[in-house]
């Protein structure tokens, strides 16, 4: 099944998501080459592709596990939360419609 894993970042986190940054895209990647990965990216904190200094407010991944705990232990174990980019964190299922 899908999950929504949508992350809401603490204050100024940006240079935290620097520094976790490559570790937390080899484990997108990996999902990704195991075509579990539906979609994954940050928010920008300003309506802008590059928000510069004004940095990130959080995450959205959408990826395919076997359990909802096995989403949970996964977005637990994500470098963003042990680097604290990451205030919270909301694992739900997710039904993909369209397209």
């Amino acid at each position: 099944m899908w999950y929504a894993i949508i992350s809401e970042d603490v204050e100024n986190s940006l240079e935290k998501r620097k520094s976790a940054r490559p570790e937390h895209l080899a484990r997108l990647n990996r999902l990704k080459d195991e075509g579990r990965l539906l979609i994954a990216g940050p928010c920008p904190a300003v309506d802008s592709e590059d928000p510069g200094a004004a940095g990130f407010t959080g995450s959205l991944v959408v990826a395919e596990f076997p359990s909802l705990e096995e989403a949970r232990a996964w977005a637990d174990a994500d470098p963003y939360m042990a680097a604290g980019v990451y205030a919270s964190v909301t694992v739900k299922p997710y039904k993909l419609v369209l397209p």
